[in-house]
């Protein structure tokens, strides 16, 4: 989905063609993984970066445009929204200092965004709903122009029948809205941690992350507030999914096949599995036509990136054009500082690693079903959430990370041969976090209940300590 398309209107002949030119590649995705095509060397990591720009008054300021103008790289590119940002990095890999290089990196393009900027006394957040935002800043006249987006939306509302799309979130408070367009997507920003995986273990690696997100949503809480109503700790969950709400084959609005999903099922032997699902149930939403050779896999690649599964797996090829797979945990909320998504990210990867690769799987410990209620009941309660865990009992999430999941992930960061110092500079920031049970999250609401909804005395204060550098668990009142 990060290409430009040539154009946003589509014939019924488009569709056709584009269906049998997708079916034709994931045969082909088959042969490749019978024929064991991919690269499997190196355990690679990066990272997206989804960013807020901001003006003087802490409100969402559309001027990407002029962000991208100042500042050239092809390490950015614009998101939906004009006030919305993508900071990407160059991968890594994880063994040795490959974490410090990704971390070094975020900073220094971070900053060279908020010098871009500064002119026009512009500022940047990394947060995963802008307390500030307001239902009137999400309209198609703050969508970034390019021909993507126009043709998203218009797919979106011609599955959807032109019904407008409904907002309908029921946490601390009760928020309902009614949208007539996707721009909704844009009020939620996160950090998406991409990580190789090796063909052979794809299914594990793929089921592990899965089983994984309740711990990272929870771990990772920032997006209490949504037009000034307290919802859920991790709101960006249930905003995303409700904001492209279409379905599979029939438009279906119930069941496991949806648009924005947390998956219909583990994998069972590969996650080629995923993308035979996405041929079977998902009709083509951008019917783009490509001239590229069919090795490169344009047209599976831009299906998929219209199925925006929490954990998305992906077909990528190095600088020689070998294939190589991944998978993008989407989960984990941006912010609140580069530290703490440092922490987050490592903290995630180490513990990847170690479950998928035990003897004893933990997919065959725990039902897809518990995996998924996990889940949605931390994005809604964060570390106060109780979790079915692998021996079938319900435990205190922020017990189960202290008592258990760091050792796991130090194990697997081990095993992946990360340098020992940045093992426990970053699991040192998750222990303090969940020993303090201060999340971006509960900061946001302690804040709050001191002094009152004001938003942008929240948002403010809160880019104030953002600029620090200082972690999330370290923030006072």
């Amino acid at each position: 989905m990060g290409d430009e398309i040539g154009n946003s209107e589509f014939k019924d002949v488009d569709y056709s063609n584009y269906w049998n030119k997708l079916a034709s590649e994931t045969r082909l995705l088959q042969q490749m993984f019978q024929d064991r095509c991919f690269e499997d060397g190196h355990a690679m990591f990066g990272l997206e970066q989804e960013a807020w720009i901001i003006d003087q008054a802490y409100q969402p300021a559309p001027e990407n445009p002029y962000l991208l103008k100042q500042v050239k790289s092809d390490l950015l590119s614009p998101e939906l929204a004009k006030f919305n940002i993508e900071l990407n990095v160059t991968p890594q890999r994880l063994a040795g200092d490959g974490i410090q290089q990704i971390h070094q990196e975020l900073s220094e393009l971070w900053s060279k965004c908020e010098q871009g900027i500064s002119s026009r006394k512009l500022k940047l957040q990394m947060i995963g709903i802008l307390p500030t935002v307001k239902d009137s800043d999400l309209t198609l006249n703050n969508m970034s122009e390019m021909n993507r987006y126009r043709a998203l939306n218009e797919q979106v509302l011609k599955f959807r029948d032109g019904k407008p799309i409904h907002l309908d979130i029921v946490g601390t408070e009760h928020l309902k809205r009614d949208h007539d367009d996707v721009m909704l997507e844009s009020a939620a920003t996160s950090l998406q941690i991409h990580r190789q995986i090796p063909a052979d273990q794809s299914a594990r690696f793929y089921n592990a992350s899965i089983i994984l997100s309740a711990i990272s949503v929870a771990v990772a809480a920032n997006s209490p507030y949504l037009f000034e109503s307290q919802l859920w700790e991790e709101t960006r969950i249930p905003l995303f999914e409700q904001a492209v709400e279409i379905g599979g084959y029939g438009n279906a609005s119930r069941g496991p096949i949806r648009r924005v999903t947390f998956g219909s099922g583990y994998a069972k032997e590969s996650i080629l599995e995923c993308f035979n699902e996405n041929l079977d149930h998902y009709p083509v939403l951008l019917p783009v036509e490509f001239n590229a050779d069919e090795s490169e896999l344009k047209y599976l690649r831009m299906h998929n990136g219209t199925i925006w599964r929490w954990n998305r797996p992906l077909i990528g090829f190095d600088e020689n054009k070998k294939p190589h797979l991944r998978i993008e945990h989407r989960v984990v909320s941006a912010g609140p500082t580069i530290m703490d998504e440092m922490a987050n990210a490592v903290f995630f990867c180490g513990l990847q690693e170690y479950y998928a690769t035990i003897e004893d799987a933990p997919e065959g410990r725990l039902e897809f079903s518990d995996a998924k209620i996990n889940f949605y009941a931390s994005a809604q309660h964060g570390l106060d959430t109780k979790i079915r865990w692998l021996d079938g009992k319900k435990i205190a999430i922020n017990h189960l990370i202290l008592d258990e999941l760091l050792d796991h992930s130090q194990k697997g960061l081990q095993q992946l041969d990360v340098n020992s110092d940045l093992i426990d500079e970053y699991l040192n920031v998750i222990r303090a976090r969940v020993s303090n049970k201060q999340t971006g999250a509960s900061w946001q609401k302690k804040f709050i209940a001191t002094h009152g909804k004001n938003v942008a005395a929240l948002t403010e204060t809160y880019w104030k300590n953002q600029q620090s550098g200082v972690p999330v668990h370290l923030w006072e009142i």
